[in-house]
């Protein structure tokens, strides 16, 4: 579920997003979708080779259910309360305020196309999981707190586990990554640019468009474009029409909506072209609805 979180992660695809299903589901209501009761082995193909993980996978009850006994052989009735039940429930809701907080408060460093965020509280609570757009940005990396400064306990266990031989391989995030000078991959951009298009809103971009021009300025450019097809998106920037953005305003959008970021220029360029494809198409749809009435009156 976590590979697949990240895979769509806050797409309508994304098991628990609190952009698409609600910050409530998305911190535990998922949990009990029972869409959500099988796990698909081949996302971790890499990890169902280790027997241990199977069998914990197998019998996913048994560490809980050996922690609870122990709790109770060495305290009693209250030693199961607060050291298995108070306990569990407190690690549960730290680690599903990942899933729903870490994608609504805090700050972000890098452009990851989707809402995680750095919430140095959080970070506190689980160990530093909390950075949460560090791990976005560079999944496969055992340490999140990038900076010296940000907190990370797991990343600290595991080093000294790593003297001692017991865990080896600890992969980080090389420089260009922690410099913010990494180009971002293609389904990142298109993410990216999918929610800088989404702030010019192309439905009201073309009807603003249709209701400048109307009459014979709009039928004409409604036939350019019919028979442009492929190159309407061309035509449409060649034309200096009124209410259409240009791309010097999408960079600046960018700029105050985005974290730095090397791919910057291309986010821009696919957010620019996705908002023209979208105007030229209603801008065309319209033009065939108006030609039907037209033919049935």
């Amino acid at each position: 579920m976590h590979r697949h979180h990240h895979l769509h992660s806050d797409t309508e695809h994304d098991t628990h997003s609190p952009r698409h299903k609600g910050f409530l589901y998305s911190h535990i209501g998922w949990i009990f979708a029972r869409r959500n009761d099988s796990a698909d082995l081949a996302k971790v193909a890499d990890l169902v080779r280790y027997p241990e993980l199977r069998f914990l996978h197998k019998f996913e009850l048994g560490p809980a259910l050996a922690l609870a006994v122990l709790c109770f052989i060495a305290a009693g009735w209250s030693g199961l309360v607060v050291g298995f039940f108070w306990s569990t429930v407190l690690v549960y809701h730290a680690t599903f305020c990942i899933n729903s907080l870490a994608h609504v408060s805090g700050s972000t460093r890098y452009v990851t196309g989707d809402d995680s965020r750095n919430n140095w509280l959080l970070a506190l609570f689980t160990m530093g999981e909390g950075w949460h757009n560090n791990h976005h940005a560079f999944q496969s990396s055992v340490r999140q707190g990038f900076r010296w400064w940000e907190i990370d306990t797991t990343y600290y266990i595991l080093r000294a586990l790593s003297w001692l031989g017991l865990v080896w391989n600890l992969k980080t995030p090389p420089g260009h990554v922690l410099r913010n000078e990494h180009r971002l991959g293609v389904r990142i951009i298109h993410r990216a640019a999918e929610q800088l298009a989404a702030r010019f809103n192309p439905e009201r971009v073309a009807f603003s468009i249709a209701s400048a021009l109307q009459g014979p300025e709009l039928s004409s450019l409604q036939d350019v474009l019919r028979r442009a097809h492929d190159r309407a998106t061309e035509v449409l920037v060649t034309m200096h029409l009124p209410h259409l953005p240009s791309r010097d305003q999408f960079l600046r959008e960018a700029r105050t909506m985005f974290s730095r970021t090397v791919s910057l220029e291309d986010i821009v360029d696919r957010a620019y072209q996705l908002l023209l494809v979208s105007v030229s198409s209603r801008l065309a749809t319209s033009s065939e609805d108006a030609r039907s009435v037209d033919a049935a009156n």
